[in-house]
């Protein structure tokens, strides 16, 4: 779903940090549609669009969209959020809210819609921006079953404009005997490294990704997106 839905909380921080832009929106080509390093769209490239509003306390609301392949006939998801964005000091920062993710194509593809919160605490210094992220859904899947996300991830500039990201993820799901993943792992972690650039208005990023799960659509893979964003 970057995370890793990578390129969703991507859009979240976005608006969230941007908090005078107000309306805006984001339109991503992305050569696979990774979630947490498994791919949505059976290893085959995604196009994805946000619609952003952010207010200027922090609080902020959008939708985001992409197509997706998971074999059938689902072939959209369609998700909504809002949340709020809060400095705390001049190293701290927390951003917390609530998603909720809808698939569509198909008379049942509706089974798969969920809601998740989360929150994201950041803290930079002069060696870069580490975040500590977590995701919790009751419901997720649509299969009644609880399930977190933990991520860490660093980023530092090496050079004016040009950024690396280090990130570590483990996605655990509570309730094994309702959803475990396609190996039988009710856990399994994620590793992401990401060189990200910005030119002439388009934001690239390339990214080696890896899972500790053994099947194609989760193995070790290069990801390619780049991305626009324009203020409405």
């Amino acid at each position: 779903m970057t995370t890793t839905r990578t390129l969703l909380f991507g859009a979240l921080a976005l608006a969230s940090t941007h908090a005078a832009a107000n309306w805006s929106t984001t339109v991503t080509a992305a050569s696979d549609y990774t979630f947490n390093g498994v791919s949505q769209t059976q290893n085959d490239p995604a196009l994805q669009a946000s619609l952003d509003y952010a207010f200027d306390n922090g609080i902020y609301a959008g939708t985001w969209a992409s197509n997706v392949d998971f074999g059938g006939d689902t072939n959209l998801e369609w998700d909504a959020y809002v949340g709020k964005y809060v400095k705390l000091n001049d190293s701290w920062s927390v951003d917390y809210g609530i998603a909720y993710y809808t698939y569509h194509g198909d008379s049942n593809s509706s089974d798969g819609n969920y809601p998740e919160v989360y929150s994201k605490f950041g803290f930079s210094n002069s060696l870069g921006q580490t975040e500590f992220n977590f995701w919790y859904s009751w419901d997720y899947f649509g299969t009644g079953a609880g399930h977190t996300i933990a991520m860490v991830a660093h980023s530092v500039e090496i050079a004016k404009g040009h950024t690396l990201r280090a990130s570590f993820d483990v996605s655990n799901s509570l309730d094994s005997d309702k959803y475990m993943w396609d190996a039988g792992d009710k856990s399994y972690h994620h590793y992401r490294l990401a060189y990200q650039t910005s030119y002439e208005g388009f934001n690239f990023e390339v990214a080696a990704e890896n899972t500790s799960l053994d099947y194609d659509t989760a193995d070790e893979r290069i990801v390619l997106s780049v991305s626009r964003t324009f203020n409405l």
